[in-house]
């Protein structure tokens, strides 16, 4: 195959334009922003505790899941 494009110069010179061109005009069709929006990631936890007050669910429940998901 090699010297199929060695004794065609002008040939393999085509085909290398049409390749640069089909490249430089799909370039244009991708989808490419500058400032991408990235949502950060988030975890949302309800805990329940009938009848407690907000102290009580804050020092039972509250501050154990905070502590358990400080690794994640």
């Amino acid at each position: 195959m090699a010297r199929f494009f060695i004794d065609r110069p002008i040939f393999a010179w085509v085909i290398a334009i049409v390749i640069m061109l089909a490249g430089a005009l799909s370039i244009q069709q991708l989808p490419v922003s500058q400032y991408p929006s990235i949502a950060p990631p988030a975890i949302v936890i309800n805990a329940k505790y009938p009848g407690a007050s907000a102290k009580a669910v804050e020092d039972s429940v509250t501050q154990i899941i905070e502590q358990k998901l400080t690794g994640l």
